[in-house]
């Protein structure tokens, strides 16, 4: 079964729905071990994903429903592809929770599985020129990182280490991949050449170092922590020095997202009682509330000019995307369907918005406009030869 399963709203983390458990790991340093308790991994999108196994290792607690879903999708830097990971070959009286990477057009057309392991294959970044994509894979009996061109070819294995290696997106100039990984003992940052090797470890913090996000100028990282029960958002330079707790507060502070300018910063906080949206100067530490909603807001997703924020509400009773500008101004609500609707996702050009929308307990990846506008669903799990799906 897949280590990494998705995963959405319990205590510590922001909406998603708990499908699927497996086994952790951590311990001494040097000696990979089982968590007694949640791991909590995330994703640009904000989709969060756990594993879970009972001390005594008997079969793993079962966290929730698990059907096939469509989940994370990635824009490729040109706008023309969406990556994703799917369990759309999901057996239910089997348990069979493997998933794989996708890639569709824009538009949905020509859905392609570029991976086909019996291992779970997950979490796709595609470089900054477009030609390859990280991805995390179980493939190897451990969960490492690996890298294949665009088309599914040419997979080669980054990391390669007995603890859990996960990657987090490459460097700006494409040359590096950064990772969490629990070979020291918590879940720690590393940076690894996208070749393999050159392993520089950049966090050696008590929790684990989670949510992790390069600056778009590749000067720094901005990743969440746990000190105990809290979660903050810390800064650190790519090379590891200069690490700074920017929120320093008694709730969860979580989810940092950069910017285009690599200087402010999106996260989530518990602050006033239920989760906001904030925005931080990282220069001046300045702060500002984008959200003041009495349910919670959460998902920012800055558009590719800075200026304004998509983000997921509960406001109305419901979890539905909203668009804001930078500073709080102009909430407008884009999405309006009594299914959940969560991971917006901006096009490179700022024009479009995807989406995963929660159906009948299964789940899909739509695209709209940014005024709401032209809703497309772009994947159908439950006929996905009506897509043309290559097997």
């Amino acid at each position: 079964m897949m280590r990494i399963m998705q995963w959405a709203a319990i205590s510590a983390c922001v909406f998603a729905v708990l499908i699927g458990v497996a086994a952790g790991c951590g311990g001494e340093e040097g000696k990979p071990q089982l968590f007694n308790r949640l791991i909590f991994l995330t994703r640009q999108s904000g989709d969060y994903d756990i594993r879970l196994r009972t001390s005594n290792d008997r079969q793993p607690i079962e966290l929730g429903r698990v059907l096939p879903w469509d989940s994370q999708p990635v824009w490729s830097p040109d706008g023309s592809r969406i990556a994703f990971y799917s369990d759309r070959k999901f057996n239910l009286p089997d348990r069979d929770d493997n998933v794989d990477i996708y890639v569709m057009a824009a538009d949905g057309t020509g859905l392609t599985r570029l991976t086909d392991d019996p291992a779970s294959d997950a979490f796709p970044y595609w470089s900054p020129d477009g030609q390859r994509l990280a991805f995390y894979s179980e493939r190897d009996g451990q969960g490492d990182v690996y890298i294949m061109n665009a088309d599914g070819s040419g997979v080669e294995r980054v990391t390669d280490d007995p603890a859990l290696d996960i990657p987090y997106g490459w460097s700006p100039d494409g040359q590096r991949l950064l990772i969490s990984s629990a070979r020291g003992g918590n879940l720690d940052l590393y940076t690894v050449k996208a070749s393999g090797g050159d392993a520089k470890r950049l966090t050696k913090l008590q929790g684990n170092d989670v949510a992790a996000q390069w600056s778009p100028d590749g000067s720094q990282i901005a990743f969440e922590s746990a000190n105990g029960r809290n979660v903050e958002v810390y800064v650190v330079n790519a090379d590891g020095s200069n690490l700074i707790d920017l929120t320093l507060r008694p709730l969860r502070d979580a989810h940092p997202v950069w910017a285009p300018d690599s200087v402010r910063l999106a996260f989530v906080s518990d602050r006033t009682a239920d989760s906001e949206i904030y925005v931080m100067d990282t220069n001046y530490s300045f702060l500002t509330q984008v959200t003041a909603a009495q349910r919670e807001d959460a998902w920012p997703a800055w558009s590719p000019d800075g200026a304004r924020l998509a983000f997921v509400s509960d406001r109305d009773s419901n979890r539905e995307i909203y668009l804001a500008n930078a500073d709080g101004t102009g909430q407008t609500r884009l999405t309006n369907d009594p299914n959940p609707d969560l991971s917006p996702e901006w096009s490179p050009d700022g024009s479009r918005l995807a989406f995963v929308r929660y159906r009948s307990g299964r789940r899909d990846i739509y695209v709209m406009n940014v005024d709401g506008s032209g809703l497309v669903r772009l994947t159908n799990d439950e006929i996905p030869a009506a897509r043309g799906i290559e097997q």
